[in-house]
């Protein structure tokens, strides 16, 4: 079989009207999520969507969110409809998230509900049937992370959020799809450190096939570039 994306969540960190937040939903031999963000575990029930796996970029909230609202319905909701599956982390997420937990008084909450699980940089893992690499990519001063996701001889490459910078041009190259993030408008630079892309941005990263994503609503609609919405499906 092929490869098929499903957009859950295609919002930046303000969510569009009647969007949810960053999520991707890849099907191959196995089911695997990439991001998770406020809204996309609504949506996943909403279309009986149940991932094997997950994997989190980065811990800005638009990217994860939704794993609290997942671990409280893997612990208390009725158990014909918890969604049991393992959760890939950047190096030092499950720390990350136990000091989030301890705060909200369930030290456990995260241990319990999924089967946490932390990627190196540059090191390929196996999940949900997927190879996956994930590759640091510059985001403020925040550790972020871009994948690339192979099986069946397809791979799509997924930019997370980043700055304009030559890893992401290496993450995207020779991909069948670029999944991109293009949050700002053109010429604006966001900060200092930079941690986002304009569309001209993120296609000066591309070598091939592009989805641009991640992209506010109040901009303008690329001329001529695909741009992700939530309920899309394309075969990679």
């Amino acid at each position: 079989m092929g490869v098929r994306l499903t957009v859950i969540g295609s919002s930046p960190a303000w969510p569009n009207p009647g969007s949810a937040q960053s999520g991707y939903f890849l099907e191959g031999d196995g089911k695997l999520l990439l991001d998770c963000g406020p809204g996309v575990l609504g949506r996943l029930r909403e279309h009986g969507l149940a991932p094997d796996s997950v994997a989190i970029t980065h811990f800005h909230l638009d990217h994860w969110g939704d794993l609290v609202p997942w671990a409280w319905l893997n612990a208390y909701g009725p158990p014909e409809q918890r969604i049991a599956c393992a959760v890939w982390l950047p190096p030092g997420g499950v720390d990350e998230l136990t000091s989030f937990a301890d705060r909200w008084g369930n030290e456990r909450m995260f241990d319990d509900a999924f089967e946490l699980r932390e990627y190196e940089p540059d090191v390929p893992f196996t999940t949900a049937g997927f190879e996956v690499q994930a590759s640091e990519l510059p985001h403020y001063t925040l550790t972020s992370y871009g994948f690339r996701v192979s099986v069946n001889g397809r791979t799509l490459a997924y930019s997370g959020d980043s700055a304009p910078t030559r890893e992401l041009a290496k993450l995207a190259r020779g991909a069948d799809l670029f999944l991109c993030e293009a949050t700002l408008s053109a010429g604006d630079k966001d900060g200092r450190p930079r941690g986002h892309l304009s569309v001209e941005e993120a296609l000066a990263a591309a070598d091939g096939r592009v989805l641009l994503t991640h992209r506010p609503i109040e901009l303008p609609r690329p001329n001529g570039v695909p741009l992700a919405y939530d309920g899309l499906v394309v075969e990679v």
